[in-house]
């Protein structure tokens, strides 16, 4: 006997597993099918013949191949022979029934014999729900078999429906859920604007047609936190609004407000005092809506703050106003240099020259005196234009302490104290240590005068390491910021941005010349580093000195001082002297015979390289201005190197160009306008000591 198929009796009835089709809602109804199982060909034609407008008759010629039928698909009744060669039909219903996939499919035996009770008991306990005998009568064996397949008809058009109904309810969740979802999306999306709104200086609102003067009816932001009034107390005083308006800006703002009905737009900046009694920038534009006629409906609008973007715009046109002054300043201080030589190397030499009486070395000596400090003047202008001579080394900032002390020992008076507050672990900086003296010199004086009841300066130290500012210049990197503190009276907002102008002082007349911040600010700059001040009336100062850290700490050397000594005259040169400037170049020449050389003088570097180029002349030094029109003193030197590579070269110039600055480099030396005597000596000494240790050099053209 054959092996029946084998039954799955894991899966529980009703559950669907990954190996069950499950039919979508909308699938299309199936005739129900009917299995057949006799061993007998001619009853399998006879009842399929029979019940064949029942349903779909599936037939099996044995157990066996019934089970296999079962296992592919589902039916509505089976006919099951009761004796049958092999497995019969008390053991396949005995094998259906344990199947929970098949044990619920009703079950009629077809049997010719065995009518009797116990048969049929047996029958009945296997599983059986019902007996045709045969022969069959075919009108009761339809009746019988069209019940139980209309019952599973009935049965899956009820599952039907239920699936369409779950599928629907399935929909209906999902649609409810996803419109959840998206109603969650909106309102946190609606939050992040909201947030966003409010962490911005900005208002929405808006405001209809007619308001005098202003009665906005929504606001969105926090108008509070920018203007320090509740929308509901805007609300409550409509002439709040044009009240608070700053007295220069109230008529321009009205008139432009009377006016946005007729262009149905606004835009306009202006000031506006807030609840703390301070002004900001607000810049007020608004649109006209209209409605779905085309008719006014009312303004919308936005209230920005852009009091930061007015104060940087502040501080970048300052920074450049500075800029351009510095080199109008550093131009008016070269043509004071040109005035100053002339008139000190004329001085000088009427000092060595003429025997005068002693009333007239008075007037000459107080003459020289003035144009001392006319001297002294265009140092600090050259300090504010950035163009003085810096000798910057690493300088350790404590060691500071008791050289300006002695400085001021006998400045401050005895209504003043220094507190300096210096830090142990504060970095070198890389300065010019006399100008940074200097500096602090500055700006303690003008600390005290700020107090002139007395009081306490403090000077104190800060590593810092900061990004790059754009608007001061400041490159990115690490600092030390020295700052001086006072307790006085003192800056107006209005002159904050004016204290580092050249010349321009709050100081009564004859009691400052409006220099000292503007050659502190010039010598910050100059040093790579940056200067602020930050004052307010009746709270004090405290300005800011930023200079770049030293790479390397201080060597603690000490600098020597000059030693000024007389000029005495050398043995006789042969000196090319090239000057556009008349004055100057007479003054020059005047000195360099004094000395005892023979000059020799061009007005221009185009003259200069012509004469350059005869041969027959000898020259043992080349001294050029170098600012000059055409062909600058560089170019020339440049130039005569070219015709004559070993003739030695002083450049005479009124501040301190870099392109000057690097010729030092090749072997030429650089003197700076005005000069004594002394100091043009020691010059062509060192220049010539430059060009081969003091010996005597000629240029004449070699064979």
């Amino acid at each position: 006997m054959d092996e029946p198929a084998p039954f799955d009796n894991d899966t529980p009835a009703g559950i669907v597993t990954d190996d069950t089709p499950v039919l979508p809602p909308d699938a299309p109804v199936e005739r129900p099918r009917v299995l057949v199982v006799d061993d007998d060909e001619r009853n399998l034609l006879a009842i399929s013949t029979v019940l064949e407008d029942v349903g779909d008759i599936v037939t099996a010629n044995s157990g066996e191949e019934a089970l296999r039928h079962l296992l592919r698909g589902e039916f509505a009744v089976i006919l099951l022979d009761v004796f049958m060669p092999g497995m019969d039909g008390y053991e396949t219903a005995q094998i259906i029934r344990s199947r929970d996939q098949t044990k619920r499919i009703p079950i009629v035996f077809l049997s010719a014999v065995n009518k009797e009770a116990e048969h049929l008991i047996k029958g009945y306990a296997m599983g059986a729900v019902d007996y045709v005998f045969k022969p069959v009568e075919a009108v009761v064996l339809r009746s019988k078999i069209a019940v139980f397949v209309d019952l599973f008809a009935k049965t899956k058009e009820i599952e039907r429906k239920a699936r369409q109904e779950q599928a629907l309810l399935d929909a209906t969740l999902r649609a409810n859920a996803e419109r959840l979802h998206a109603v969650q999306e909106l309102r946190r999306a609606e939050q992040r604007q909201a947030a966003i709104i409010q962490s911005l200086p900005i208002v929405l609102y808006l405001e209809p047609l007619k308001c005098d003067p202003r009665c906005p009816t929504f606001v969105s932001g926090d108008l509070e936190a920018m203007t320090g009034y509740p929308f509901e107390q805007v609300v409550a005083n409509p002439t709040l609004w044009a009240e608070r308006l700053h007295e220069q800006d109230r008529e321009r703002v009205l008139v432009a407000l009377a006016t946005r009905n007729a262009t149905g737009r606004l835009s306009v900046e202006y000031r506006w005092q807030c609840a703390d009694g301070s002004y900001k920038y607000f810049h007020d534009q608004a649109v006209l809506l209209h409605d779905a006629k085309g008719a006014p409906l009312e303004f919308a609008g936005t209230l920005t703050d852009v009091t930061e973007r007015r104060s940087l715009e502040s501080q970048l046109v300052q920074a450049q106003k500075m800029d351009s002054i510095g080199k109008l300043t550093g131009g008016i201080a070269h043509d004071f240099n040109n005035l100053l030589a002339a008139v000190l190397g004329g001085l000088g030499l009427l000092e060595r020259r003429a025997q005068l009486e002693e009333g007239h070395q008075k007037i000459l000596a107080m003459t020289m005196r003035a144009a001392d400090q006319g001297t002294e003047l265009v140092r600090r202008l050259l300090a504010f234009a950035r163009q003085q001579q810096l000798q910057p080394a690493a300088i350790e900032v404590p060691a500071l302490v008791e050289a300006m002390n002695d400085l001021l020992a006998h400045t401050l008076g005895g209504l003043v104290h220094l507190e300096w507050r210096i830090a142990d672990d504060c970095w070198p900086v890389f300065a010019d240590q006399p100008q940074l003296e200097l500096a602090l010199m500055n700006l303690i004086i003008n600390a005290r005068d700020a107090m002139p009841d007395g009081g306490t300066i403090a000077i104190s130290s800060e590593n810092r390491s900061a990004p790059a500012d754009e608007v001061s210049g400041r490159a990115a990197g690490d600092y030390v910021v020295i700052s001086v503190t006072d307790k006085g009276c003192g800056i107006t907002a209005a002159n904050l941005d004016k204290v580092m102008e050249p010349f321009f002082t709050t100081k009564d007349v004859g009691k400052g010349t409006g220099l000292g911040l503007s050659m502190v600010y010039g010598f910050a700059k100059q040093s790579n580093g940056a200067f602020r001040i930050d004052s307010a009336p009746g709270r004090g100062t405290t300005a800011e000195l930023w200079l770049p850290r030293a790479e390397h700490a201080a060597e603690g050397a000490a600098r020597a001082k000059p030693v000024r000594r007389r000029a005495r005259p050398g043995r006789a040169l042969s000196v090319f002297l090239v000057d556009d400037h008349d004055d100057v170049r007479a003054a020059t020449r005047a000195m360099l015979e004094e000395l005892g050389h023979k000059v020799a003088e061009a007005a221009n570097g185009t003259d200069a390289l012509a004469a350059l180029t005869d041969n027959s002349r000898q020259w043992d030094l080349l001294v050029t201005d170098f600012a000059m029109p055409r062909v600058s003193g560089v170019e020339l030197v440049r130039g005569a190197r070219r015709l004559h590579p070993e003739l030695p070269a002083l450049i005479v110039t009124g501040y301190a160009e870099r392109d000057a600055v690097r010729m030092e480099e090749d072997q030429v030396s650089v003197l700076f306008k005005p000069f004594t005597l002394e100091e043009l000596s020691e010059s062509i000494e060192a220049t010539l000591a430059r060009g081969g240790g003091g010996k005597r050099r000629r240029t004449a053209a070699r064979a």
